[in-house]
């Protein structure tokens, strides 16, 4: 996130101090230095805890939490994401992993649903995730954005203009290409 040079500040939300120390070791080509960044702000804590006791509005979250079940079992419930929503500015979106439709239908399904009683808006998309063996839905949610509305044009024009340089993977086709599905994927997210 700190790639954008429109990010002001960043805050990082993790429950065990070794995954940082972990990933500032052995993952610098993943961080790229974000860690000794000024704009992040690392917080040691529970998410569910930090979102709850939070005064700050965000512009957006993003979870990239463990899988549903045991200890991260509370943060895929719609009481955890009716709290992301209420730090939410009314621009403001939330972007998260939901499960892979091929291997968990029943856990997208579900996401999908506690994610709809929070958010008025909630947009799922796809991308391939090759270290999880391949297709993965990812959603959007917020009160006032849809991702859908975006065309490709718009995209890159966006990214131009905000002057983000060095990405991989996004651009305006892959933007639209993530929000096409096959058929068995439009049963499922309906």
């Amino acid at each position: 996130m700190l790639k954008h040079p429109s990010i002001r500040t960043v805050t990082l939300c993790e429950i065990d101090l070794a995954v940082v120390d972990i990933s500032r070791k052995y993952l610098q080509s993943v961080h790229r230095g974000a860690f000794d960044d000024p704009r992040l702000t690392l917080r040691i804590e529970d998410g569910f805890a930090f979102v709850r006791n939070a005064t700050e509005q965000y512009d957006l979250i993003v979870l990239d939490l463990t899988d549903a079940g045991g200890p991260s079992a509370a943060l895929y419930t719609p009481e955890f994401y009716r709290a992301c929503a209420a730090r939410l500015t009314p621009t403001g979106a939330l972007s998260l992993h939901v499960a892979s439709p091929i291997a968990h239908p029943d856990r997208v399904r579900a996401t999908l649903a506690s994610l709809r009683g929070a958010f008025s808006i909630v947009t799922p998309y796809l991308t391939s995730v090759p270290l999880y063996g391949g297709m993965w839905m990812m959603a959007c949610c917020s009160s006032s954005l849809d991702p859908k509305g975006m065309s490709i044009l718009n995209v890159d024009r966006r990214i131009a203009q905000r002057g983000i340089t060095n990405l991989q993977y996004y651009n305006g086709d892959m933007h639209r290409a993530a929000l096409a599905f096959p058929n068995f994927i439009r049963q499922l997210v309906a």
